[in-house]
């Protein structure tokens, strides 16, 4: 996620979500669970990276947050306004959930709903708009190994295929992609997998590699079938 101030808008998700805060240098805080070892698929981490680009427009992907029923809604909601959260509406109608934006206008859903199979954590899950479920969940499924659940013309879900943490869902949209994504996807191989071999697995998908100009980083940034970026990590 980027960030104007990533200490400041990485302290208000540490405490909205209950996680541990650090950093691994400068301009870039890190939130995960307390003891979180990766590769545990219990939670999706979330990393914030300074950047100066103002936000624009509505975000593609965001998160929602889980919640166990009406009344722990309302009191998150009320908690997280305390945080510097706002209510938003971004055409959202009568909707039993909950639209709020961050201090940095990043907007996130509080659901009134709970993971009927298994607890999800805080994360219920991360929402990516697109054009066509169908092929993103296609893509996705496999660039990730995860399990798909559903899959419709108006949206397709996927999550860890061992059934813990949080979905990673497609919702239709007529919206069309304008400029880069403030918010988007970090995939990490597993430990010992050769990067060279996962980018050319992912191209072969039908991820594009983006053209960083010579930048000197330890990732590889690509875009999905639709043009959402994401980056491939060192494994680790």
């Amino acid at each position: 996620m980027k960030a104007r101030d990533d200490a400041a808008l990485g302290a208000f998700w540490a405490q909205a979500l209950g996680w541990a805060i650090s950093s691994e240098g400068p301009g870039v805080t890190n939130l995960e669970p307390e003891d979180f070892v990766y590769p545990d698929p219990a939670a999706v981490c979330i990393d914030l990276v300074a950047s100066p680009e103002p936000k624009t427009a509505k975000n593609r992907v965001h998160v929602d947050l889980a919640t166990a029923s009406s009344a722990q809604q309302a009191e998150l909601v009320a908690r997280l306004r305390v945080l510097g959260a706002t209510p938003v509406d971004v055409g959202q109608g009568d909707v039993s959930w909950t639209v709020l934006a961050d201090p940095e206008g990043n907007e996130f859903c509080v659901l009134d709903w709970h993971d009927p199979t298994g607890d999800t954590g805080p994360i219920a899950s991360v929402v990516v708009d697109c054009a066509d479920p169908h092929a993103m969940a296609r893509f996705w499924g496999a660039a990730t190994d995860w399990t798909l659940h559903k899959v419709t013309d108006d949206s397709a879900v996927l999550r860890s295929a061992r059934g813990v943490g949080p979905y990673l869902q497609f919702l239709r949209t007529p919206d069309r992609k304008t400029g880069w994504n403030r918010v988007h996807l970090d995939v990490r191989p597993y430990p010992g997998d050769d990067p060279e071999a996962e980018v050319a697995r992912l191209r072969a998908l039908g991820a594009t590699v983006i053209d960083l100009g010579g930048s000197d980083v330890a990732w590889t940034v690509l875009a999905d079938p639709e043009g959402n970026e994401f980056c491939l990590l060192a494994p680790g």
